[in-house]
């Protein structure tokens, strides 16, 4: 017949087994479904933009899938890249080159893509930015692309986001622009523009910006 303290022995085991069986189960559940993008190389898209900064924008998911492609053509050049995860949500990008679309023009083009959002804009020196809403934004640099027989003008990134998010609002706004401005760094170096230039780190703030309220003509 057991004693009062060898059944308390009995369910302290039991619970000790019990606790060891629910975190085995959470950690599992962590790695599982949680751990997608952490799993991604330390920056997706062939080194484009850093992970960190697209696992601020999407939400945990088992899985998470990238890919950054440039192509080379007579006319210039483009790159995409794009981070996918399990849970239908995506950060996007694609950079391309282009002729005869000045920033006046770029930005008249961009503008009439806003819903109800006031959009942001931030500059430093030529390099241009528009936060058009929280998921989409566009950022704009000079650029003439090599072997080009009909050289472009400039390279033009636009970033989306696709599904839910883990970045809402402002922050949104912030990460999509930075996602966007990695992407134009590497795309400019990779795709070869033949002008010589120094990037900042980083351009700056949304909060830093300038609202665009006037129309554009």
């Amino acid at each position: 017949m057991q004693t009062s303290k060898s059944k308390r022995n009995v369910n302290w085991r039991r619970t000790l087994i019990f606790l060891a069986g629910v975190s085995a189960v959470i950690y599992g559940y962590v790695q599982t479904f949680t751990k997608g993008i952490d799993r991604l190389p330390e920056r997706p898209c062939a080194g484009a933009v850093d992970r960190a900064l697209v696992a601020s924008a999407l939400p945990s998911s088992r899985t998470a899938e990238e890919q950054g492609k440039l192509e080379q053509g007579l006319h210039g050049f483009t790159f995409q890249c794009y981070v996918r995860t399990s849970g239908d949500s995506s950060l996007v990008g694609d950079a391309q080159t282009g002729k005869g679309s000045d920033p006046k023009t770029w930005k008249a083009h961009y503008l009439q893509k806003r819903d109800d959002d006031t959009p942001i804009e931030v500059s430093a020196g030529d390099l241009r930015a528009l936060s058009l809403s929280p998921d989409l934004a566009t950022v704009y640099v000079p650029c003439t692309p090599p072997r080009s027989r009909l050289p472009a003008e400039n390279l033009i990134v636009e970033a989306t986001t696709i599904g839910p998010t883990r970045a809402k609002g402002d922050e949104l706004r912030q990460v999509v622009v930075d996602f966007a401005y990695q992407l134009l760094r590497h795309a400019y170096e990779a795709g070869g523009c033949e002008e010589a230039r120094d990037f900042p780190d980083a351009l700056p703030r949304l909060t830093e910006g300038r609202v665009v309220e006037e129309p554009v003509g």
